[in-house]
């Protein structure tokens, strides 16, 4: 073969990588529906992780059922890298990982934990825990998975006027200084009342208000979380993700089954594309708020492809005595998040 002949094979080849690569890129991952895989899923067995918290852990909790476990996230043209743990953390190697937000990071953040233990069985590691921040090492690796436990972003202070949420406040940001990815989310307490709502008045512009619109006051707090980002981040050092706006299943209406009456008893998701019951208006406010911040935010647009997902939650095989369709069993739906945020770091 002329050298002219070999040079156009290679041309050809690399053209077609390179096509390949860039669809990669371009594609929505996450605009797609879930397929029964039982041969790849799930990626790991719950009892193969002793790391899950008990309200996570629905097959120790008496879940018989487990088909819910057998599906993959199909985006539309392109296919998910599947998750390498052991690749994951060559990557991260000296790096620090930490998850911010509520018990939906905690969901995530055990859910990382449980991909990578499995991945590389037996590996040496460390468990830290203070009031409000964990820290799980992967000591081989050199790799910290962290979460800071911190349910609206900004300020909860107690005075004597009482507890304040502070819209304008974000004290509990000295934690996130100098960590190399961050991975933030709000929203599950947002529309708290009574008794489980942790505040007695909102202060914002110096002003105090027994209550406001919680979509308004959601916007007011990711708008303050916003100019600290652009102020203290920067993107050579540190990435930032938003986990997105992860829902919740307590009316069947919302998925045209008006007789459940909430996720108890779900086994299979909905295999279209999108929720009959729509998106949640937190989230249009969300991605207002990330289009806004000059610094570079990936959104982790989970909400859609979990709204499909009404059999994934523990129902009652979580904390006894609670109805629970807002959290995830692990293994599950969780796992599908961590596999886009590695499929984004890899491309």
């Amino acid at each position: 073969m002329s050298n002219v002949c070999v040079q156009c094979a290679l041309l050809v080849v690399l053209l077609i990588i390179s096509h390949k690569s860039n669809a990669q890129r371009s594609c929505d991952v996450f605009q797609g529906n879930w397929v029964r895989d039982d041969s790849n899923y799930p990626l790991y067995n719950s009892t193969s992780c002793p790391f899950i918290q008990n309200e996570f852990n629905c097959q120790k909790n008496g879940r018989s059922d487990e088909l819910y476990h057998h599906y993959r996230w199909q985006p539309h043209g392109c296919n998910l890298k599947r998750f390498n743990g052991v690749e994951f953390l060559r990557r991260m190697k000296g790096k620090s990982i930490m998850f911010v937000g509520d018990s939906l990071s905690r969901n995530q953040w055990q859910s990382l934990i449980c991909m990578l233990y499995t991945a590389v069985p037996g590996t040496k590691y460390t468990e830290t825990s203070t009031p409000g921040l964990s820290i799980f090492t992967f000591t081989e690796f050199g790799v910290k998975v962290m979460l800071d436990h911190t349910v609206y972003l900004v300020d909860v202070v107690k005075e004597a006027k009482g507890r304040i949420l502070k819209l304008d406040s974000i004290e509990g940001c000295k934690l996130w200084k100098g960590i190399d990815m961050l991975i933030f989310n709000t929203w599950h307490w947002w529309n708290r009342r009574g008794a489980s709502q942790p505040w007695d008045y909102i202060e914002v512009g110096g002003k105090f208000y027994k209550d406001m619109d919680r979509v308004v006051a959601f916007e007011k707090a990711l708008n303050t979380w916003g100019r600290w980002v652009d102020n203290n981040i920067d993107p050579a050092k540190t990435k930032v993700f938003f986990q997105g706006i992860s829902p919740s299943h307590y009316n069947g209406s919302s998925w045209n089954e008006p007789s459940a009456k909430s996720c108890i008893g779900q086994k299979v998701p909905l295999l279209e594309s999108t929720y009959p019951g729509g998106l949640p208006p937190a989230l249009t406010v969300l991605k207002k708020v990330l289009s806004n911040i000059k610094k570079p935010v990936e959104l982790l647009d989970i909400t859609n492809l979990s709204l499909l997902r009404k059999d994934g939650h523990p129902s009652i095989y979580g904390l006894p005595g609670t109805l629970d369709c807002s959290h995830w069993c692990l293994a599950g739906v969780p796992d599908t998040w961590n596999q886009i945020f590695y499929h984004t770091l890899i491309l």
